[in-house]
């Protein structure tokens, strides 16, 4: 890259781990010029609003989730075995966000009830991630290893459940064992929806 470009990664990088901690509405730019050693007129010049900056720290937050979630857990075998995949990375990058925050989860609380075009990225990120769970829920229904006739919506929806309480529970109250929680309500959640005979097949394996 340029050094304009390094730059600007490197600006991004530290608002990302700002806007993890603080929200994105803690996200200014005299505290980042600060971390940067940078007057605030240098950091203007790479994204010219704050608002720009946060919609950018937004969508690189949402490319590294692909990276550790999403494409990595789509090289697995469709239908369950995918779906385990996914949530257990999801699992796995909320662990490790316990200790700085996850920016779509403090983005909701920050944006429930403001209009505009963050709320609006975040929306779209959030309902992308949860289209993809939805798509493995419906392909492990077709190769029959949910049952016939789960409602997908509401597996979808129990699953991102679990999440916020794990990231309730772990970050908020600090409870320990909140991740073995949240894998112990996932097991449990699939087996209430395993498709009897692959439940028979699952436990004698």
């Amino acid at each position: 890259m340029r050094k304009g470009e390094q730059t600007r990664a490197a600006i991004l990088d530290v608002a990302l781990e700002l806007a993890s901690r603080n929200g994105l509405e803690g996200l200014t730019i005299g505290l980042l010029a600060d971390r940067m050693s940078m007057s605030k007129s240098g950091v203007f010049a790479h994204f010219g609003s704050r608002e720009d900056l946060q919609l950018e720290v937004v969508k690189l937050y949402h490319h590294r989730f692909e990276q550790e979630v999403f494409y990595p857990s789509i090289t697995e075998t469709r239908g369950l075995p995918r779906l385990v995949a996914m949530y257990t990375r999801w699992v796995k990058r909320v662990s490790v966000e316990i200790a700085s925050g996850c920016i779509y989860i403090s983005g909701a609380v920050e944006y429930d009830d403001r209009e505009g075009p963050i709320r609006e990225e975040l929306v779209s990120m959030v309902r992308a991630w949860q289209g993809a769970l939805l798509r493995s829920v419906q392909q492990a229904i077709e190769l029959q290893h949910l049952r016939a006739g789960v409602d997908a919506e509401q597996l979808v929806f129990e699953m991102h459940g679990l999440i916020l309480a794990l990231h309730h529970d772990a970050r908020f109250l600090r409870n320990p064992g909140a991740v073995e929680r949240a894998r112990a309500g996932f097991e449990r959640l699939i087996e209430h929806y395993r498709n009897p005979q692959q439940s028979q097949d699952h436990q004698a394996a």
